[in-house]
């Protein structure tokens, strides 16, 4: 998640060190591995209660990570003063509470009511799109091809879940779904650059786990979650899919991704939000024949060109700016 910018010098160093080609296999870890987590979500809930399974996966990853920052950095690499804490614990709700699960939710369910994961994935990809909205509320004043960005993306949005008359149409209410996740996820990427986190992303991650992990774990109680959950009656393929959100997703794909951005050109990192949906797409038609319709495909690729149209311009213009003034970009992702 997001943490106070390392000076110019210190980025510069840092990228000294890094090679194309371990800036390279760092992208293709965060393109692979992020756009299959929606394919491995969807396998998770098949005989998993959904929210009850990401609460365990975030509970459990922000454990693993919280021991091996205490192995490596000694007793005080956990510690955070209050205000740290609170924000941490309101970005961990928004982005994975939220944000994931929502998508979780959507995810779940019969076909017909469930939204496919490729379809999950291009939806979730109108983040960049909503953040240059928030930013717009907030007095900022984004370039007028930022803009065109937005527009672009949106209508892809609503040709992807407009009514299409078929079986494969997209569930709308499924579909709308992940647009509130979409949403609960850009309130909280907004919000992390504009409060105090904890200095260190990996450190705000634990707490931000943590809190998303309980809150989802309150709302599966309350939804009946527990009390429906039976492991014996729970497939293999359910809980390796489980452990793979844990451990491909929620620590390997992360700490590259962290790793990125401090050793790569933000304009490069950020695409993983342009590939993911498309990795996502492929994995779901290859792996469980989710359909790709010309809907998808036209709605899909409207959403990418706007959100690469909206990446292209913001980043060059914050990258420069950030330099002037001696800092540079970070960025959110779960």
């Amino acid at each position: 998640m997001s943490s106070p910018p390392p000076s110019a010098a210190a980025l510069a160093g840092r990228r000294a060190g890094a090679t194309p080609t371990l800036i390279w296999t760092a992208l293709i870890v965060v393109y692979l591995l992020w756009g299959s987590t929606y394919l491995a979500i969807r396998i998770t809930v098949e005989t998993l209660p959904p929210l009850l399974s990401a609460a365990l996966r975030f509970a459990v990853a922000g454990l693993i990570l919280a021991v091996v920052l205490r192995l490596r950095r000694g007793p005080g690499a956990l510690r955070v003063d209050r205000r740290q804490l609170g924000s941490a614990a309101l970005v961990g709700v928004l982005l994975l509470a939220g944000g994931n699960g929502l998508v979780v939710l959507a995810e779940s369910g019969p076909p017909g009511v469930a939204v496919p994961s490729g379809i999950a994935a291009l939806l979730v990809a109108t983040v960049p799109l909503l953040v240059v909205l928030l930013r717009s509320a907030n007095g900022d004043r984004p370039p007028l091809w930022t803009f065109a960005g937005v527009t672009v993306g949106f209508a892809g949005l609503v040709l992807l879940v407009l009514p299409a008359g078929s079986s494969d149409a997209v569930p709308l209410v499924g579909a709308l779904t992940v647009v509130a996740a979409a949403t609960s996820w850009s309130v909280g990427s907004f919000l992390s650059g504009r409060i105090r986190m904890p200095a260190d992303p990996f450190v705000a991650t634990v707490y931000e786990m943590v809190a998303g992990a309980l809150v989802l774990a309150v709302v599966a109680a309350g939804r009946g979650e527990l009390g429906d959950f039976h492991p014996a009656a729970v497939s293999t393929r359910s809980w390796l899919a489980l452990g793979y959100l844990m451990v491909a997703g929620s620590l390997v794909a992360f700490t590259a991704y962290v790793w990125l951005l401090h050793n790569a050109p933000i304009s490069l990192v950020s695409t993983y939000a342009y590939v993911n949906p498309a990795v996502a797409v492929a994995l779901g038609a290859l792996l469980v024949a989710e359909p790709i319709t010309p809907q998808v495909l036209l709605g899909g690729a409207v959403i990418v060109a706007g959100v690469a149209l909206v990446v292209s311009t913001e980043r060059p213009r914050r990258v420069s700016a950030e330099a002037r003034s001696g800092t540079a970009p970070t960025g959110d992702h779960s």
